[in-house]
């Protein structure tokens, strides 16, 4: 009997040891499995950084590219250049994770209406076709206003900055409503109202804790409307696009970037 208890003493003891190195072999396992998986996630991220980068130099030295076109009035060069530009930020936005949320559709889809608008905007003398990239663009603005919706904001910021539009944008009307052919003075009026409630929107969204890129992208994106107007329907000149394009660039940059830091 004293043999008997010996032995049943050393099954539990070996059976406990085995548990314990069971254990121990999944805990292992476990921690080996969530180390690959951190380490996939690193790997990824670093991947989505050096595509978001590669996309941004390709957008800055399409720009580049593109305002040599213009300063040589260069219609093949502007084809060349500007929708590589404008593709370059849409890729930004994609690999901002863009595609991820609600927001990241909205922002994406306003991108791809502005890209539309800048192709329509490369021809010269077509005022259909101007009106048609004007209506891109509105549209686009919509985009971001409805993407701007989802986020939390703040009613401060917003009438703070509705105010400060207002005046600003019917100083420019002012400013431009005498030289405007009649039939775009109704397209430029509706334009004002819808990019001066987007970047209300904007300002209203960095306003309640949104990233500043947000405030920052959209209002770029209205001051350099104003080298467009200025180069359309006052004076055509270089200095209007040297300045306006690469702040229009700008812009829409930081708004394919603000995905990245908005997962709503």
């Amino acid at each position: 009997m004293a043999q008997g208890a010996r032995a049943g003493t050393q099954d539990e003891w070996a059976g406990t040891v085995a548990h314990r190195v069971s254990d121990a072999s999944s805990s292992h396992d476990g921690s080996a499995a969530l180390r690959y998986d951190s380490g996939r996630a690193q790997a990824t991220d670093w991947e989505r950084t050096l595509d978001t980068t590669a996309s941004i130099v390709i957008c800055v030295a399409a720009v580049a590219g593109l305002l040599v076109a213009e300063r040589r009035a260069s219609q093949v060069g502007k084809w060349l250049t500007k929708p590589v530009a404008s593709a370059a930020f849409m890729a930004v936005a994609v690999t901002s994770g863009a595609l991820d949320s609600d927001y990241g559709r909205l922002i994406l889809f306003g991108l791809g209406l502005c890209l539309l608008g800048d192709v329509l905007l490369i021809p010269e003398g077509r005022l259909a076709v101007f009106r048609a990239g004007v209506f891109a663009f509105l549209a686009g603005h919509l985009a971001f206003a409805a993407a701007f919706l989802t986020q939390p904001r703040s009613l401060a910021w917003l009438a703070v900055a509705a105010v400060a539009l207002a005046l600003a944008l019917s100083g420019v009307w002012r400013w431009l409503s005498p030289r405007l052919p009649a039939d775009m003075r109704r397209p430029v009026q509706a334009y004002f109202l819808v990019i001066g409630a987007m970047t209300a929107l904007a300002c209203a969204v960095s306003g309640a804790g949104g990233p500043l890129i947000v405030a920052a992208g959209a209002i770029a994106f209205t001051a350099s409307d104003i080298s467009v107007a200025r180069d359309r329907f006052v004076r055509q000149e270089f200095a209007n696009r040297a300045w306006g394009l690469p702040l229009y660039y700008l812009a829409q940059v930081l708004l394919a970037l603000s995905p990245s830091v908005i997962s709503g």
